[in-house]
């Protein structure tokens, strides 16, 4: 079972456990987050593996300061403003990712935005601490309510994590508004925390409603779409087909592959959930027309990879 610590001796283990690429519950001001350093692959599929029978769909990554968001998203001047009137609290801003960050591509499913959040209190502490973002949703098990206690916590995840920050009850007790700021406007992608009344307040502006696809946590899955078709489960590679591979053995005319990425030579499955959106990336810009997608087991984190793969392959418009 995890260890339960007051928030008030909890700050160092709470970062060594972190640096050692591990999840923990801590508190925040909305409910209990399931965090893991949002710069290391493995870390962030343990988040997805804890949770059980998990979606790779963005997470939210929460930073120590303004000062570190800058670092890892491109503010514009209302971006800026809405930072500085709700943060830190219970307001998630998605925003243009900046290349080089060291975001781990698990955090934005793929996504060229990024979802940021400066939580209050112990979050804020752990992070500066580490002096590193943490991807943070909520700690439960998929499907589950949203813990707003460390006991709550513990009686649903207790024995699947090192440890559990005690800060008690969590003061919002409901998940951070997330709204997307771009160069058009504002959109609200899921309600929460802040009224969407205050958030019009400070930006002036109105907040368009109905966002389509999954832009944050929290909203209708959609698929990563590369340029390239998609063929899964595949028993052999066509002639200038890229091949996305798994495990040790390779299907019938690997060797021909215009391209090839191993998502983990080994089979295992929580390095082929870090390598995945990084691996889709390269082959789709190696030029091939197609990718061919070597079967991946559906047990534990391979039904995530397979959901994603699924919707990478789905048909779309071109």
């Amino acid at each position: 079972m995890a260890d339960i610590l007051p928030e008030s001796e909890a700050l160092s283990r709470a970062v060594e456990l972190l640096r050692e690429g591990a999840a923990i519950a801590i508190p925040t001001e909305t409910v209990y987050g399931l965090a893991a350093d949002a710069t290391n692959g493995e870390a962030v599929a343990r988040i997805y593996e804890t949770k059980g029978r998990p979606q790779f769909n963005p997470l939210i990554a929460h930073v120590a300061d303004i000062a570190m968001a800058e670092r890892i998203a491109d503010f514009n001047p209302l971006a800026r403003r809405l930072a500085d009137a709700f943060w830190p609290g219970p307001l998630t801003l998605v925003l243009p990712h900046r290349a080089g960050s060291g975001i781990h591509p698990l955090v934005t499913a793929g996504l060229d935005t990024i979802a940021l959040r400066y939580p209050r209190g112990f979050g804020a502490r752990v992070i500066a601490a580490l002096d590193r973002p943490v991807a943070a949703p909520s700690a439960n098990s998929s499907g589950r309510i949203s813990g707003t206690t460390a006991q709550a916590v513990a009686a649903d995840l207790g024995a699947r994590i090192p440890l559990i920050v005690d800060g008690g009850p969590t003061p919002v007790g409901l998940e951070s508004t997330i709204v997307k700021v771009s160069d058009d406007g504002i959109a609200l992608l899921r309600p929460g925390g802040i009224a969407a009344e205050e958030i019009e307040r400070v930006a002036g502006l109105p907040l368009a409603r109905g966002a389509k696809g999954v832009q944050a946590p929290g909203m209708l899955a959609s698929h990563y779409a590369p340029s390239a078709h998609m063929r899964l489960n595949v028993g052999e590679v066509k002639p200038g087909e890229a091949l996305l591979a798994f495990g040790p053995r390779r299907v019938a005319g690997a060797e021909k592959a215009f391209a090839l990425r191993n998502l983990s030579d080994s089979g295992d499955l929580r390095e082929a959930a870090t390598n995945l959106f990084s691996h889709l990336l390269a082959l789709d810009s190696s030029g091939a027309a197609t990718i061919a997608v070597e079967p991946v087991p559906l047990e534990g984190l391979g039904e995530a990879i397979n959901d994603r793969l699924a919707r990478a392959a789905a048909p779309r418009d071109r």
